[in-house]
This record gives C-alpha cells, structure tokens and sequence, in this order.
C-alpha cells in the first residue's frame, strides 16, 4: 500500500535534508568551523536552502514549479558539498564528520533529482494548472 503524500513533511527526501541541515549545523557548531564565520554561514544557508525549496516548491501546487523549486534545492546541495570539501581541506572536519556529511549530501542530490524524474514522468500534476 502506497502512503500519500498530503504535506511536504511526508517527502522522504524533505526529511532527508532536514537531516542534513541538522548535520551541517551540528558539524559547524564546534572548533575551527564554528569561528570560520564566513564558511560556516555560508555552508549552512545552503543546506536550510534545501528543505525550505522543498517546502516552498510543494506549496505551490503545480509539479513544474516543484520541479523547479526541486532544481534550486539540488544546487544548493552542490554548493553544500563544495563547503564541505573546502572546510575538510581547512582541517575543519574529522575524517569520520567529513564521510558521514559526504554521504548525506549525496543521498539528499540523488533523492532530489530521482524525486525530479519522477514529477516530470508522472501524470499527476498538483491542483494548479500550469
């Protein structure tokens, strides 16, 4: 049986990258990241970006407008990504932190862009017409 999806919050991948907003903020909060004011910002604006496009994209009721919203958030997550890398380069994760940020990113662009496919393959089109 297949669960419907009524609120944005039923997305996996939205809960998927609340996840990884939570990750980002945890990681950013302690030693040499948490004093990198610019980076650690910079990092976590991107990834709040991410299940707030989710949300506003669902909100408005039309798949071309979430696929849209959907494509901002991927590249958000592609910004993440690059902070991060940058901020493991610094010093500025643990090998363990860097991985297990590495890995949630990936997971939240591939859900992104598999939940993308989805919308543009899929006859259901949202209560507005576009």
């Amino acid at each position: 049986m297949t669960n419907k999806i009524e609120r944005f919050e039923d997305l996996e991948v939205w809960k998927t990258a609340m996840e990884c907003a939570k990750l980002v903020y945890d990681a950013t909060s302690n030693g040499k990241f948490s004093q990198d004011y610019v980076l650690r910002d910079k990092i976590r604006r991107a990834a709040v970006s991410f299940f707030s496009n989710i949300a506003e994209g669902f909100e408005r009721d039309g798949n071309k407008e979430l696929g849209n919203f959907l494509t901002i958030a991927k590249g958000s997550c592609g910004e993440a990504r690059a902070q991060a890398i940058f901020a493991n380069k610094l010093g500025y994760l643990s090998s363990q932190e860097f991985d297990e940020l590495s890995a949630i990113l990936v997971k939240t662009s591939r859900q992104l862009s598999g939940f993308r496919t989805y919308l543009r393959r899929s006859d259901f089109k949202g209560r507005k017409i576009l």
